[in-house]
């Protein structure tokens, strides 16, 4: 049965006076009534919200379907990398398979997908991803050298969520072994990579026991970026290898991988990183570490990598125009490299105007300063409340194939090393089991 509301409006003075007492009580109520209600408990800042983590939640198979091709074209490329074989060569393949795999997923589905990071493969002494152009004849004809410590580094996205993976490898080593100061520098990157990991998670993240327990981990303080430096740099020096400075480990989001916050290790002078990893975020996690000082310069190639930003300017030359609506159309946000254009050529002219007016940056080619040999890791993750799970990361090594005569004795950094990245589910459904088990035997 329908209701009809009525509105009595007062007419009277003295119907006026009734009505002002009667909201003046109604009001003092319900101030009464919110006084009472419980305060709320102010929230870890390192905890997710609810929207966070399910927005990260959402987009994780996006995330690892992303992972899972850039992992596939990462061992197909890592094979590619012989004595012998020309750096554009092996880059362009990378790229060629790359677009080959992302087009095999979400087939006939509206969403935007393609290459999070063009396949790069840089020399022993580079920091930086490198990619040359065909159409740079010295730098084309570059070739890997047998014993160079060379990294791969290359990524794709589906949805804007991109996951990329870098890593270093020995060009022509027997059957994966290294000795000397070869093997130094893999197991420096490796143990300090494991350890950076470790260092990110939020506190209380893998805590178990009372609620009690839970509580007092979670109110522990986060390690901060100095601290993480510190303790990665006993772990390198260990091994008589450097980190690489200003080496930055960046926050993921849609479309973006250089996001709000970052870190970085060694940071050079006014330099700081900003914000510390928490549930529901995704990381791109970089290790960079150098047999030298691990002190950079810039080095004399072209820059050929580059990415688009959210600065807009009136583009003057018409080439410079199409060289954005071809960035726009083909990777948005993402780095490509002038290798990927049309037309490689008219977008090194292209490519001129966008840099200086600040809507396409440029990323310099970056060398070690002592021309020592770098090896970098980079790792997709994504930040859970069961802990860190590694969506797109470079293969686990065989250490037992790592011939080095040094060792880390630090007792602090050896303790984080023996901790896991996330909790157990094997274990937790083996308990669950065995105590349904005990349970059936009690009962017969």
């Amino acid at each position: 049965m329908a209701m009809t509301k009525l509105i009595l409006l007062p007419r009277t003075g003295a119907e006026i006076e009734l009505c002002t007492a009667t909201t003046e009580k109604l009001i003092n109520f319900a101030s009464r009534l919110q006084s009472e209600q419980p305060r709320h408990v102010r929230p870890n800042p390192r905890l997710p919200s609810k929207a966070t983590y399910t927005d990260v939640d959402t987009s994780l198979t996006k995330y690892k379907t992303a992972a899972q091709i850039s992992q596939k074209v990462l061992e197909a490329v890592t094979g590619w990398c012989t004595e012998g074989a020309k750096i554009v060569d092996v880059c362009e393949k990378g790229d060629q398979l790359l677009d080959e795999e992302i087009a095999k997923v979400y087939k006939g589905k509206k969403i935007a997908k393609g290459v999070a990071h063009p396949t790069t493969v840089s020399p022993s002494a580079f920091v930086t991803p490198y990619t040359p152009l065909k159409s740079d004849a010295e730098e084309a004809a570059v070739e890997l050298k047998a014993g160079e410590c060379v990294k791969i580094q290359l990524g794709a996205q589906i949805d804007g969520f991109g996951a990329i993976v870098c890593d270093s490898i020995v060009v022509s080593s027997t059957n994966g072994e290294l000795e000397g100061r070869q093997a130094d520098l893999a197991l420096a990157t490796y143990y300090a990579n494991e350890l950076l990991l470790r260092t990110m998670l939020p506190p209380g993240t893998l805590a178990s026991g009372s609620e009690e327990e839970i509580a007092k981990a979670r109110a522990q303080k986060p390690y901060s970026q100095g601290k993480i430096t510190q303790l990665l740099e006993k772990v390198v020096k260990s091994y008589d290898c450097n980190l690489v400075e200003n080496t930055t480990c960046w926050q993921f989001e849609r479309n973006e991988i250089e996001g709000k916050k970052k870190i970085i290790l060694a940071p050079g002078e006014g330099v700081r990183g900003d914000g510390l990893p928490e549930v529901g975020e995704a990381w791109g996690v970089e290790m960079g570490v150098s047999l030298g000082t691990g002190k950079v310069k810039s080095l004399g190639n072209r820059a050929t990598l580059h990415r688009r930003t959210t600065t807009t300017y009136g583009l003057k030359r018409p080439s410079s125009r199409a060289t954005l609506s071809e960035v726009v159309k083909k990777f948005g946000t993402f780095p490509f490299s002038l290798r990927q254009l049309e037309d490689e050529r008219a977008g090194k002219v292209g490519v001129v105007e966008c840099v200086r007016g600040g809507v396409l940056r440029q990323y310099e080619v970056i060398g070690d300063k002592d021309n020592e040999a770098v090896s970098r890791l980079f790792t997709t993750v994504a930040v859970t409340k069961n802990g860190i799970s590694r969506l797109s990361a470079p293969p686990t090594p065989d250490l037992t194939k790592f011939k080095s005569d040094k060792k880390i004795t630090d007792e602090e950094v050896l303790k984080i090393l023996e901790q896991p990245l996330a909790k157990d589910s094997k274990n937790k459904n083996k308990k669950k089991k065995t105590s349904a088990k005990k349970a059936e035997t009690t009962e017969a």
